[in-house]
């Protein structure tokens, strides 16, 4: 018998919810001011923007390498006071706030772009542990509430950071990119953000405990075996052939949904300059406005995805998860898809609603529907396993996209969020076909 399926997991308060997964609160600062800002950055200190994709290669690499292999060594972890997880929220978490402080200060693009990979490579060790976190403490009737709290926390994160530049330019910061430097307003938004990184991680460190394995003699046999390298070696790389059915079938969904991602993070901020104010030039006022217009879109289908976190699984036990995540995909894509068609700025409140519904269902859904067919002793390494399918597709973004946008779309990107927009809908009608083997069970947060 696995030696943690034994273990009775008591179901847990509202408070004890919040409180493992307030830590995500954090972690979506620094992914959402990566991801609304990074680009602008990038094209500040001189980016082409047909080498936006290419520079972006940083944040899926990081992941490609680090949560599998962090996944696998907090699976093999234990410490009578830091648990399994802890350890690595911690760490993880003093990186990340160090490259925040570190990113707005990069004088050239070279440093930009290598504090983008140590920036990325630390947020992905504080946040790969999180998704197995939900799988180690909670029971399969809170498995689906625990991803949607993980959920609202990063849409709260991320409506904040996303933001922080407006908020900052309202109290007088300046916006201007003078002489080709970073403006203050981004500078003083990754302060913050480094700052609530660390004290929001350090919170659930803090107040949130662990199960222990329950055979811990049999725990500290597997965890010697795994030290050998060439074990763990084996181990992480032969977890493909020993994938369950459901997460082949996720694989390809996530495929999808991630290109439509990855293609709306690059390129809406150059997009809604060209096709909204009318600039390429990235030293221009028009583009620096255009950055914090596209700070408060996302602000929008992040706060859209907060509330959502809790709605969809009343729906998902209402129909079912796949059904739930199918609809909400083909929302997003027709929504992004839809970026094409306007040219006012208010308007483009509207498609960020359905944005936040898709963003909503791409944090939760997935997780829950894969938790329920993983075995519990590995669900670290699998965890970390599956985020090969949302790196693999960011990977093929970052080599492709660029030259598709600069061959066929003659270098305007807001062309490239229709591409982004048909992938997310071909990612819908995929879900229907995923195996969901644990059905919803009933039950609240």
């Amino acid at each position: 018998m696995d030696m943690q399926t034994a273990v009775l997991k008591p179901r847990l308060s509202f408070w004890q919810l919040w409180n493992m997964s307030f830590g995500f609160f954090g972690i979506q600062f620094g992914f959402a001011l990566q991801n609304a800002n990074t680009s602008r950055i990038f094209a500040t200190l001189g980016a082409n923007p047909d080498d936006l994709a290419l520079f972006w290669l940083a944040a899926p690499v990081t992941g490609l390498l680090v949560q599998p292999v962090i996944g696998y060594l907090s699976d093999h972890t234990w410490h009578p006071k830091w648990g399994r997880r802890r350890p690595f929220f911690f760490i993880g978490a003093v990186l990340a706030a160090i490259a925040l402080f570190l990113m707005p200060n990069s004088a050239a693009l070279w440093m930009a772009v290598a504090v983008l990979w140590l920036m990325d490579a630390a947020i992905n060790v504080s946040m790969e542990p999180f998704r197995a976190f939900v799988g180690d403490k909670l029971d399969a009737s809170q498995q689906t509430a625990g991803y949607a709290m993980q959920t609202f926390f990063i849409g709260c994160g991320a409506v904040i950071a996303s933001l922080l530049p407006t908020i900052f330019e309202s109290m007088g910061v300046s916006n201007a990119a003078v002489n080709g430097t970073i403006p203050d307003t981004v500078r003083y938004a990754f302060y913050a953000g480094g700052a609530v990184f660390f004290l929001a991680v350090t919170w659930t460190v803090i107040s949130a405990d662990e199960l222990p394995p329950s055979d811990m003699e049999s725990f500290k046999r597997e965890r010697q075996h795994a030290r050998s390298v060439g074990v763990a070696l084996k181990e992480i790389i032969g977890g493909f052939a020993h994938m369950p059915k459901t997460m082949v079938q996720l694989a390809f969904v996530q495929f999808f949904t991630w290109i439509a991602l990855f293609a709306m993070w690059i390129y809406t901020g150059s997009a809604i300059a060209d096709n909204v104010y009318g600039t390429v030039d990235a030293q221009s006022g028009a583009y620096q406005d255009a950055g914090n217009w596209v700070g408060i879109m996302f602000a929008v289908y992040s706060g859209v995805s907060a509330l959502a976190a809790f709605i969809l699984p009343v729906f998902a036990r209402a129909t079912s998860r796949k059904t739930v995540h199918a609809t909400c995909l083909a929302i997003g894509g027709l929504s992004l898809a839809s970026i094409f068609l306007i040219h006012d700025k208010q308007a483009l409140m509207i498609p960020m609603i359905g944005v936040g519904l898709a963003w909503a269902s791409i944090l939760t859904m997935p997780y829950a529907i894969l938790a329920g067919s993983l075995p519990a002793k590995r669900m670290g390494y699998f965890m970390g396993l599956f985020n090969f399918f949302v790196v693999i597709p960011q990977i093929v973004s970052g080599l492709l996209l660029g030259f598709v946008t600069r061959q066929f779309f003659g270098g305007h990107t807001v062309q490239t969020l229709v591409l982004g927009g048909v992938c997310m809908l071909v990612a819908a009608l995929l879900t229907l076909f995923v195996t969901d083997k644990a059905a919803p069970v009933k039950g609240s947060i």
